[in-house]
């Protein structure tokens, strides 16, 4: 829009709005909000409270003070802006359209609000820090202003700082280590695996920070934590009220209003409470149902049932008993996967975690309660006092008698953070990271406790990937898995379902034992009726496959545990088959037969002088069989451009056979090679997306030099060097790869780039590029879906004076075919509805970014219909 047109529109003149109302955003303040929207020119599309259906359509802005609404999904998806109340009142006081992203009320957006500013820290961590800043909501400014909320120094005797003290400004300065922190606490880089954690910056604070002065071994102030009150445990254990200051008065309970719940039978709850259940939805504005088909949300306990796999793969709203009371305790709309232990437990247990024995420390109250249930839901076992048999202690800081006595017994000590990231992606995660297992000083974890968000496409993986299930309203057709299979048919065996008593919690552990084999557990009463029998499949067994076995298309565990033992009987298989191939071959239950007994089977008429020479033969054969075992590698080398095997696979394996002898081991990852051999910079696929990861470029005459002298030798005598190179390139490969060990991967983090298909060097090309830097790449076709596939969330350039003004750009790599031209239009049409700006550029800017590990840009890059008309 330009200047004219800004002068003659009312300030929200393009806002087509809806206000999503919450416990922070009650009715009278939506009202006052709808008002000054209104009044600047904004359209209201309708008023909404959670669970309200919000319409998308026309709509551009939604107001709401979180993001724990059913559509906030569907509205990022959709690039609506969601923005806090605040946006408003920001926007009309600076007379022009606030930044969106700054306003998000996405708690992974943490430094959403903040204005930060660097006074005297090293270049390198002033670009780093305005890095993280921006990719998470934050702005950053190279001035101090009215608006800077933080000042990251390392003293007070810097002009910036002085200038806050003179001018007495509303503004924190903090030591760096605060920022450090956060970034350690938040993935900044995967929208769905973290809840933004903004650390209490008081220990932090200059002039006299805290950290610095206190002694470690005093007490720490236990930080104030986050209401867990209905999220502790995933079994409840009272029936909820209704909260409000009328218990008579049910007018505003409208939780449910026009949904359809199901209860699913695994909750083996007795008619006495189902019914109390079902009056307490009707209160809600709901209903109950008895077809997962009909239901908008379903009530479960574990993630093994069938009803599980149908609701989740139609994207309804699954969520556990213990959730369904939060929902009519607050009367007010949370997310299922908000709190952990509001989505249905695994009736297995998380695999391998049987194996670990917890212990807490340092936590207290619910949110110890919280962590204790945690770590039994994921299938460990948990235990009040710690003895030598424990495996891991989960403490919120070091310093207690636990903390002592685990650093004595060599006890695994971590953070809450690992048990919560182990139970959010359902893999256990490694200790290795200093994520879970630093403390910072003077800092108690405590008050970070149950933010983590359950990971929805770990969900998805695990439990109900594509194609697991096949069922449909008319028919009943499925494909599951042998366990699902067992699960299936035991709710189907005639278990009864609402007339059941409560269960025991007995009843309600996950079966621990069920991690490393799949054989179900069986009730005595089971035992008693008769013999074991294999569960009756539920499907019509075709004449003459009486013994198929169900399909395993959905065990991924199975399949995972399968694999590895596999894994681990290699070995043995390759000796067997070695064996088959001797005379004679494999005396089954015994030893391998020798020449005597071949010669006395064959014939007693033979010579003992043959007989002898068999025997010495076959000793031979059994001497030149054990082979020296290889050195670990040393050094794990990509190759590229290297022309010594062009058009000889013989010899590239036997040449490679040679250099894994002397520990050098030839990779085709680039994520994982330690040292880069090529003979001058490259821009191929294998060069760019290694040198993301910083690894040792050298020549490839070093790999000629090894193989001639059969010996490892020295790789800096073979450090690259190709002036020419870089002077046709523009940049200095040592200064790239100092960048590179700054960026580890992460230059194009926080970045969506979208791709053409038909451009030249391939779409799958520069995608291993941009997810080599830690950006991700979208293939583009101008399809309406390619506009809500996943939202750009973009990059600014690494140059100072970042500001709320910045620009922000979605680019689209492409060539100038005539198949590609017509897309332009469309992604410009696209990115300007969004509220962003469209850059189309050819991919030298992505080759050379890469290469450089810098953003780079200039206007050459910028692909227009003009300049491809015009054959510049």
């Amino acid at each position: 829009m330009d200047a004219e047109n800004t002068a003659q529109a009312p300030l929200f003149s393009q806002v087509h709005f809806q206000i999503v109302q919450s416990a922070n955003l009650n009715f009278s303040d939506a009202q006052a909000l709808c008002k000054a929207l209104v009044d600047n020119g904004a359209q209201e599309h309708s008023h909404h409270s959670p669970p309200g259906k919000i319409t998308l359509d026309d709509t551009s802005h939604i107001i709401s003070a979180t993001s724990d609404f059913p559509e906030y999904d569907a509205a990022t998806d959709a690039l609506k802006s969601v923005v806090k109340p605040e946006w408003v009142t920001a926007s009309i006081a600076k007379g022009r359209l606030a930044n969106p992203r700054s306003y998000s009320p996405d708690p992974r957006l943490y430094f959403s609000g903040l204005v930060l500013c660097c006074a005297d820290i090293p270049e390198g961590d002033k670009d780093a820090i305005m890095g993280g800043v921006l990719a998470t909501g934050g702005l950053y400014s190279s001035s101090v202003t009215k608006a800077v909320t933080h000042i990251v120094a390392l003293t007070m005797d810097h002009e910036k700082c002085q200038t806050v003290l003179k001018k007495d400004l509303k503004c924190k300065i903090v030591l760096p280590h605060w920022y450090g922190l956060i970034s350690m606490y938040a993935n900044l880089s995967t929208k769905y695996d973290r809840t933004g954690k903004r650390l209490d910056e008081d220990p932090y604070l200059l002039p006299n920070p805290e950290i610095l002065l206190k002694q470690s071994h005093e007490p720490i102030v236990e930080t104030k934590k986050l209401d867990m009150q209905g999220a502790t445990s995933p079994q409840p254990t009272d029936v909820p009220r209704i909260q409000g200051p009328d218990r008579a008065d049910t007018r505003h309970v409208e939780i449910f209003k026009g949904k359809k719940i199901m209860l699913s039978n695994d909750l083996k709850i007795g008619s006495h409470l189902r019914g109390t259940i079902e009056d307490l939805v009707g209160q809600g504005g709901g209903s109950v149902t008895g077809s997962v088909h009909k239901a908008d949300v379903l009530i479960c306990h574990y993630r093994e049932s069938s009803d599980f796999r149908l609701a989740s793969r139609a994207r309804k709203e699954v969520g556990n008993l213990t959730w369904l009371y939060y929902l009519i305790t607050h009367n007010t709309w949370t997310s299922p996967t908000r709190r952990l232990l509001h989505y249905p437990i695994s009736k297995y247990g998380l695999p391998g975690f049987d194996k670990f024995r917890i212990s807490l420390s340092n936590y207290n109250g619910e949110a110890r309660v919280y962590l204790e249930n945690l770590a039994i839901a994921a299938g460990g076992a948990f235990t009040k006092t710690m003895k030598e048999d424990n495996t891991h202690l989960i403490t919120a800081h070091q310093y207690s008698e636990k903390c002592d006595a685990a650093k004595e017994w060599n006890i695994n000590m971590v953070n809450h953070l690992w048990l919560e990231d182990s139970y959010a992606k359902w893999q256990i995660q490694t200790l290795s990271n200093p994520r879970y297992t630093y403390f910072p000083p003077r800092t108690n974890l405590s008050g970070i406790v149950g933010q983590t968000q359950i990971d929805r496409h770990a969900m998805e993986r695990q439990f109900y990937p594509p194609g697991s299930v096949e069922e449909s309203e008319g028919g009943d057709t499925r494909r599951l898995s042998s366990r699902s299979l067992y699960q299936d048919n035991e709710q189907d065996s005639g278990l009864p379902g609402s007339s059941q008593p409560a269960p025991t919690n007995s009843d309600l552990m996950p079966y621990r034992t069920h991690s490393e084999s799949n054989t179900p557990r069986v009730s005595k009463s089971h035992k008693a009726n008769g013999p074991l029998r294999t569960p009756a499949a539920s499907r019509i067994v075709i004449d003459g496959k009486e013994n198929e076995t169900p399909s395993t298309t959905s065990s991924r565990g199975a399949k995972d545990r399968a694999a590895a033992k596999l894994h681990d009987q290699a070995a043995d298989i390759a000796l067997y088959q070695k064996e088959r191939k001797r005379v004679g071959g494999v005396v089954f239950g015994g030893r391998r037969k020798t020449s005597d007994d071949a010669t006395s089977n064959d014939s007693r008429k033979r010579s003992s002088s043959k007989d002898a020479e068999a025997v010495t033969d076959d000793d031979a054969r059994i001497a030149k069989r054990p082979k020296k075992s290889r050195q670990a590698p040393v050094m794990r080398l990509l190759l590229t451009g290297y022309k010594g095997w062009a058009n000889s696979g013989k010899k590239e394996a036997e040449d490679k056979s040679r250099l894994r002898d002397i520990g050098i081991l030839v990779t085709q990852d680039p994520t994982h090679c330690t040292y880069l051999a090529s003979p001058s910079i490259l821009r191929t696929k294998k060069f760019v997306c290694a040198l993301a990861h910083a690894p040792i470029v050298i020549s490839t005459d070093f790999v000629d030099d090894c193989l001639a002298k059969d010996e490892r030798l020295e790789p800096d005598d073979y450090l690259l060097n190709d002036p020419a190179g870089e002077e046709r390139l523009g940049f200095v490969l040592s200064e790239a790869m100092s960048r590179a060990k700054n960026h580890r991967g992460r230059l194009l983090r926080g970045m969506t780039i979208y791709c053409t298909e038909p451009v030249k060097g391939g779409f799958d090309t520069y995608k291993a590029i941009i997810e080599a830097n830690g950006g991700t790449c979208l293939l583009y076709k101008a399809r309406a879906s390619s506009a809500t596939a996943s939202k750009p969330t973009g990059q600014e350039e690494d140059s100072e004076g970042m500001a709320e003004d910045e620009i922000e750009y979605i680019y689209l790599v492409s060539g100038t075919s005539p198949a590609e031209i017509p897309l332009w239009s469309k992604f410009r049409s696209m990115v300007h509805t969004a509220g962003k700006h469209p850059r189309v550029v050819e991919t030298d800017w992505l080759l050379n970014s890469a290469l450089r590990q810098q953003l780079h840009w200039n206007e050459g890059y910028q692909l227009t219909e003009e300049r491809v008309n015009n054959g510049s």
